[in-house]
């Protein structure tokens, strides 16, 4: 069996095949071996009254005017939709920051784009496929991570059950972020539009027999908005950009808007 590490933490990405308790213990025990949470991933911040806000967990640096306090606040739930794009950048933005974490139920995600993006692999846990309950599985690596990704894959979360999670995230001082469902009760919702390509169609090498040019993908344009329980939607518009073998998210600007006012060209992209 292929196993992922993280840290001191191994996963094995397939636990479909274990009982319940079998998949608990052998969670509880990878877990016991991770190493402290750093703490050049959690930032606090002090307002002019002398309030400690919350710690945060940082995103891609074009993103953070976005968040009140510059990132993922610890202890909390946030969703993610549409690019994936935007769920890579906040996994390269943790782990490449010293923090540690765990992806469930995503088998495709773009690990060499995490990397690109700045990602260090040696300290993200890959579970492809956690069994019939994922979100016992994101509980359960809530306890020694500093991020947590539970992909759904369409499943709807009762309420109540979602409000024990929350409590358990809060009292852990992780964050979770969720995706391909419903959850209900997220303190803060993210969302990814493509708005366009760089590179497709100017200037490539044409194909005689079909007349089509065929162009290296330069770039790429998303919208992202986050809205939230302590804050009204904002957008920023940004570019992925590649430069010397990374890619970096580049700021074009950042706006209150209304949700309806986003009309991109699609929600798909090739990260």
């Amino acid at each position: 069996m292929v196993e992922c590490a993280v840290g001191g933490l191994s996963v094995d990405p397939d636990l479909a095949g274990m009982s319940r308790r079998e998949r608990l213990e052998q969670l509880r025990r990878r877990m016991a071996a991770v190493p402290a949470r750093g703490e050049s991933v959690s930032t606090r911040q002090v307002r002019m009254d002398g309030v400690a806000e919350r710690p945060v967990l940082p995103v891609p640096t074009a993103l953070a005017g976005l968040l009140p306090g510059g990132g993922l606040p610890r202890g909390s739930v946030v969703t993610v939709t549409g690019s994936g794009s935007l769920l890579v950048g906040l996994l390269a933005a943790v782990t490449g920051s010293g923090g540690h974490a765990a992806v469930i139920g995503h088998p495709r995600l773009g690990l060499l784009a995490a990397a690109e993006m700045g990602a260090d692999l040696g300290r993200l846990a890959m579970i492809p496929n956690p069994g019939p309950d994922p979100v016992e599985v994101a509980a359960v690596l809530l306890d020694g991570l500093d991020l947590v990704v539970l992909g759904l894959g369409g499943l709807a979360v009762p309420p109540s059950r979602a409000r024990a999670v929350v409590a358990r995230a809060r009292s852990k001082g992780a964050t979770l972020v969720v995706t391909g469902g419903r959850w209900s009760g997220a303190e803060i919702r993210l969302d990814a539009t493509v708005r366009g390509y760089d590179g497709l169609g100017d200037g490539g090498v044409g194909d005689s027999a079909t007349g089509r040019g065929c162009a290296r993908l330069r770039g790429l344009r998303l919208a992202v908005g986050a809205e939230g329980r302590a804050f009204r939607r904002r957008t920023a518009c940004v570019d992925l950009r590649p430069n010397r073998g990374r890619v970096e998210w580049v700021p074009e600007s950042i706006a209150p808007q209304q949700v309806t006012a986003l009309q991109w060209l699609t929600s798909a992209d090739t990260a």
